[in-house]
């Protein structure tokens, strides 16, 4: 059932959305997200999907508060503790790579979260300013609700991976595997990873296609980000005749949700592994975070960004999740370095050594 929410904001891309006057629980009552209007997603990792709807959207630059609102002031630099330490993650590692040998599982997503004490709520657009500053990101954008419980929510992200876009019927989906510094430091491990999550991500979309639509537009291709670059695909697909109105989100989630790319191959197994191995839940991180625009006469857009390089906030903590996938090839060594080199810059830029960080 539809709740009232409170005031809020929500930004992603040109877009500024003031006033929530509806929550939803997404996976309990996916009809709702048929109803006109421009809807806030932020989807947990380990289940729970909610929806925000917007009373008032406007066109705005990105980082609203660049122009003045009240600057960032995070956590200092030491303050960060880690979900697994180095010995914890890397005999994580190892003992995935002993479910590979056993034959359970391709791959797995190994994800460690990061959490600093941050007593008083923070103002998300001011965190959201630095990211844009210091690590700009395609999928950049925030939804804040104050006052936790079931209506509130604070997620910042700068995510720079595509879970799922939804334009004219066609759903696409990017999915990123395979992170080094610089593309000579992109090696076999990381090609076999993003090969294995494709066909995992081309499965997922065939269950909501039409026959022979889906297909892969790109493989492998390569993209900078700041400080890292990333292995990119991406597939799309038409969606089938009957995932649509009321039926979209029900069909769509359950076939995708969660992303692949976070997750590992085959997904049911990797989910399992997770559960084992990590200590902690990952909230939003690994899940999903976007809109959805709904029109008067039905039609449906939609941009969901996979909520990686992505913070939140609940109950005094910021947290930051980072993580690796493994294969039988992986390093445990290496991996954690990865997992390292993926929050180096974001945590940084939290910590005040950012261009708008004070």
């Amino acid at each position: 059932m539809s709740r009232p929410a409170q005031d809020g904001l929500a930004w992603f891309g040109d877009t500024l959305a003031r006033r929530p006057v509806e929550v939803v629980d997404v996976l309990a009552e996916p009809e709702a997200l048929a109803r006109p209007g421009w809807w806030a997603l932020v989807g947990e990792f380990q289940g729970g999907v909610r929806a925000w709807r917007f009373d008032e959207v406007v066109r705005a630059p990105r980082s609203p508060s660049a122009g003045g609102a009240p600057r960032w002031s995070g956590p200092a630099p030491g303050a960060w503790s880690s979900s697994l330490d180095r010995d914890g993650y890397t005999a994580a590692v190892a003992a995935v790579r002993e479910r590979i040998r056993a034959g359970d599982v391709y791959q797995a997503n190994l994800c460690r979260v990061l959490a600093a004490p941050l007593a008083d709520e923070p103002d998300a657009q001011a965190l959201a300013a630095v990211l844009d500053a210091g690590n700009p990101a395609p999928y950049a954008g925030g939804v804040h609700v104050p006052g936790g419980g079931a209506d509130g929510v604070w997620v910042v992200t700068a995510s720079p991976e595509l879970f799922l876009r939804l334009e004219d019927g066609v759903v696409t989906s990017g999915p990123i595997k395979g992170t080094a510094a610089t593309v000579a430091g992109l090696g076999n491990k990381d090609r076999a990873e993003n090969v294995m999550i494709t066909d995992l991500v081309r499965n997922d979309l065939q269950h909501v296609c039409e026959p022979g639509t889906v297909e892969v537009t790109r493989l492998l291709g390569v993209e900078r980000h700041p400080g890292l670059v990333h292995l990119v695909s991406t597939v799309q697909g038409r969606l089938a005749a009957g995932v649509r109105g009321e039926r979209l989100w029900g069909p769509l989630l359950d076939a995708t949700y969660p992303p692949g790319s976070v997750s590992g191959a085959p997904k049911s197994s990797a989910l399992r592994i997770i559960a084992a191995l990590e200590p902690v839940a990952r909230g939003p991180y690994c899940g999903a975070v976007g809109w959805v625009h709904v029109a008067p006469d039905g039609r449906t857009r939609a941009e969901l960004a996979v909520g990686i390089r992505t913070f939140w906030w609940t109950q005094g903590v910021l947290r930051f999740g980072t993580g690796a996938g493994i294969t039988w090839g992986s390093d445990p060594a290496a991996e954690w370095a990865e997992t390292e080199l993926k929050a180096a810059r974001l945590v940084a830029l939290a910590s005040g050594q950012g261009t708008l960080a004070r």
